[in-house]
């Protein structure tokens, strides 16, 4: 498939696919057969891929930390121990950020409070 129908299954815009491409999380292939065009296609493990990255992203993986994951992922270079392990460490890291903001929110309603008693 062309990168236009990439971008209409998985909704990531084909600005986003070509900047991972050239971030080296996916890679399109050319079709030796077509001469008319330098168009890339891509397949279903590219799908995959970038459903991948979507998910990795939005649970606060870094572009650099998913690389790595689908690297070892897709390559068989991890076990399932060092996958698990993977994972449990950012469960970590968030628990950290959620404590921090946590804090962060107590400041800040702490802050709100001197403001309406004292009129700061």
């Amino acid at each position: 498939m062309l990168i236009n129908e990439l971008s209409k299954r998985t909704g990531v815009t084909a600005h986003t696919i070509r900047f991972y491409e050239k971030s080296g999380l996916i890679k399109g292939k050319r079709d030796e057969n077509v001469k008319s065009n330098n168009y890339f296609q891509y397949d279903e493990e590219t799908v995959e891929k970038l459903e991948l990255i979507r998910d990795a992203k939005s649970i606060g993986f870094t572009l650099n930390e998913i690389g790595q994951l689908m690297d070892a992922w897709y390559n068989n270079k991890i076990t399932i121990s060092e996958k698990l392990k993977i994972l449990d460490e950012k469960l970590l890291s968030i628990d950290s950020k959620i404590k921090h903001l946590k804090e962060m929110k107590k400041l800040v309603s702490e802050f709100k409070k001197s403001v309406e008693t004292e009129g700061c």
